[in-house]
C-alpha cells in the first residue's frame, strides 16, 4: 500500500502489485536467492530501535529518545524503502521495479548506498544525541 502514493499513483493497487513483482523477479534474477528473504532482511535491517519524540515540560519543548515499537519499526522501514526507491527512479532511465530491486538490496546488505539504510542511521543518531 505504500507504493500508491503521490497523487498520480492514489488507489492503483494493481500497478503497485504489478512493480513489486517486477522487482521480485529482478531480484530472484541478480541474487539467485527467495526475493521474499530479501524483503524480510531489508525491511529488518532498516528499521530504526531508536527515535526522538517532544518532550514540553512547563513551556519548554525538548527532545526525549525513546525505543520503537516492533510494529512501527516494520512501517517506517517499508516507508523508508519504499521513498528511497521513487526518489531513485524519479527523473532517471531506470524503472521503478530496478530502483525498488536496488533499494531492497542493498538495505538488505546494509549497504550505506541504501536511502533507508542512511535515514535509519540519523534517526538513530538524533536520538543518540538526545538520551
Amino acid at each position: 500500500n505504500s507504493l500508491m502514493y503521490h497523487g498520480r499513483n492514489n488507489g492503483k493497487k494493481l500497478m503497485a502489485c504489478r512493480h513489486v513483482k517486477a522487482c521480485f523477479d529482478i531480484i530472484s534474477l541478480v541474487t539467485d536467492g527467495n526475493p521474499i528473504q530479501v524483503l524480510v532482511d531489508a525491511i529488518t535491517k532498516s528499521g530504526p530501535r531508536e527515535d526522538s519524540t517532544r518532550v514540553g515540560t512547563a513551556g519548554v519543548v525538548r527532545r526525549q529518545s525513546v525505543d520503537v515499537s516492533p510494529i512501527r519499526r516494520v512501517n517506517q522501514a517499508i516507508a523508508l524503502l519504499t521513498t528511497g526507491a521513487r526518489e531513485a527512479a524519479f527523473r532517471t532511465i531506470k524503472t521503478f521495479p530496478e530502483c525498488l530491486a536496488d533499494e531492497l538490496m542493498n538495505a538488505a546488505k546494509g549497504s550505506s548506498n541504501s536511502y533507508a539504510i542512511k535515514k535509519k542511521d540519523e534517526i538513530e543518531r538524533v536520538a543518540k544525541a538526545n538520551r
